[in-house]
């Protein structure tokens, strides 16, 4: 089993920029895909990003391409999040999740392991 745990949320205004990070602990690391999911108040939760063991695949939402970048550090057992260009419909609990297959769906219950969430609110 693995432990994850996010910071890095916070508030913000319309247009700037927040770097979450994911911590892991517990089970191997460097072998998991780690990703990046959110949930907005009365909204389901939904898929944002998704990085390799190795780093060297990703796959994101539509709606977060060009603006969200996930990387991974293995030496740090650290997985980030970086958001530009952060807007108001941004505002939600961000998790990361753990699994050993990258390639499985993209859904919420595809992911094995999850932290407790960092708070983003975008407003001015």
């Amino acid at each position: 089993q693995v432990q994850l745990v996010e910071s890095g949320g916070g508030l913000v205004q319309p247009g700037g920029s927040l770097r979450l990070s994911c911590v892991a602990s517990g089970r191997t690391f460097s072998s998991l895909a780690v990703g990046w999911l959110r949930q907005a108040p009365g909204k389901e939760r939904e898929f944002l990003a998704l990085i390799a063991w190795s780093g060297g695949s990703t796959n994101y939402a539509d709606s977060v391409k060009g603006r969200f970048t996930i990387s991974r550090d293995n030496a740090k057992n650290t997985v980030y999040l970086q958001m530009n260009s952060l807007k108001p419909e941004d505002t939600a609990v961000y998790y990361c999740a753990a699994r050993g297959d990258y390639k499985l769906g993209l859904n919420p219950g595809d992911f094995g392991s999850w932290g407790q969430g960092t708070q983003v609110t975008v407003s001015s």
